[in-house]
């Protein structure tokens, strides 16, 4: 199917060749569950198979502490405003001891157990894949959920189709969603520096964390969690908003109000897994593996 034409959207070459071997690919399911996250890789994924498959696909999102209300919020009502199924499963991860001593493994144990959920919930509904939506850029980090996705057999189409972050979202702007350039926004844990204990409370603390940055004007962003100390990454094209005495103030004060004794303002800006760079070479070179 031909993407939506829309004045002044371009695609990358080959996007829409790229497009067509996705909807060709689920064409062939007979049903399929999408791990759900809100995010644009997951939402397009999801969006593109309901199109394609109908009511024979489910979009499954994952409740759990460490997914933060607004992206609950946000994934719900992407989901009413296209008309695709939704169901809300609960995760337990955070009660494992190997999740929550938060090693460089973390993100399998997370992946593990929601794979494992949805499995469950495709046996008593009767679905016979689960997809979710890693893309080819992907491939190229270090992701220990990957390895995860293989052992229960799950299918990457848009990674197979060899859809980049760019494409997807470009595909996503030309199809009208909304949400096709929204920050990337992985899990609550993804903020807390390795060895430190996972916990309810730590998670709860980020959250507040980032919905005070948030409030105070900001858009792409994190808010890393070592201990009392808060390290905040700004995108480097909205550091110079906070480099006046006025938002330093409103940030230390918005973070100590979360409960952080110590606010750090990360001058490299903000890099998507930044907290990777402490990992051993050797841990980073088995990327999904």
């Amino acid at each position: 199917m031909a993407v939506p034409a829309q004045t002044g959207i371009s695609l990358p070459l080959n996007a829409q060749s790229k497009l067509n071997a996705l909807e060709a690919q689920l064409r062939q399911l007979r049903s399929v569950m999408v791990a759900y996250s809100g995010g644009v890789d997951s939402a397009f994924l999801a969006a593109t198979a309901h199109r394609v498959l109908g009511n024979r696909m489910l979009a499954v999102l994952a409740d759990s502490p460490s997914l933060a209300r607004r992206d609950m919020e946000q994934a719900l009502t992407f989901a009413q405003t296209i008309g695709m199924p939704v169901r809300v499963i609960q995760t337990e991860e955070l009660d494992k001891p190997e999740y929550q001593r938060n090693d460089a493994n973390r993100c399998f144990h997370c992946k593990t157990e929601l794979f494992d959920g949805m499995q469950a919930l495709g046996a008593e509904l009767g679905y016979t894949n689960i997809a979710y939506g890693m893309n080819a850029d992907d491939t190229r980090d270090f992701r220990p959920g990957q390895r995860a996705a293989q052992e229960h057999e799950v299918l990457a189409p848009l990674a197979d189709a060899g859809l980049t972050k760019l494409e997807v979202r470009a595909l996503a702007k030309a199809a009208g969603y909304a949400l096709w350039d929204r920050p990337a926004a992985p899990c609550l844990s993804s903020r807390v520096e390795y060895g430190r204990t996972v916990t309810r409370e730590v998670l709860a603390q980020v959250e507040q964390a980032e919905e005070s940055i948030r409030a105070l004007g900001f858009r792409e962003f994190r808010v890393r969690h070592h201990g009392e100390l808060a390290r905040v990454e700004i995108a480097r094209a909205e550091i110079p908003k906070a480099l006046s005495m006025e938002m330093l103030d409103a940030i230390t004060a918005a973070l100590r109000s979360a409960g952080f004794q110590y606010v750090t303002l990360d001058c490299a800006g903000f890099r998507s897994g930044s907290l990777n760079a402490v990992l051993p070479a050797e841990v980073l070179l088995r990327r999904g593996a």
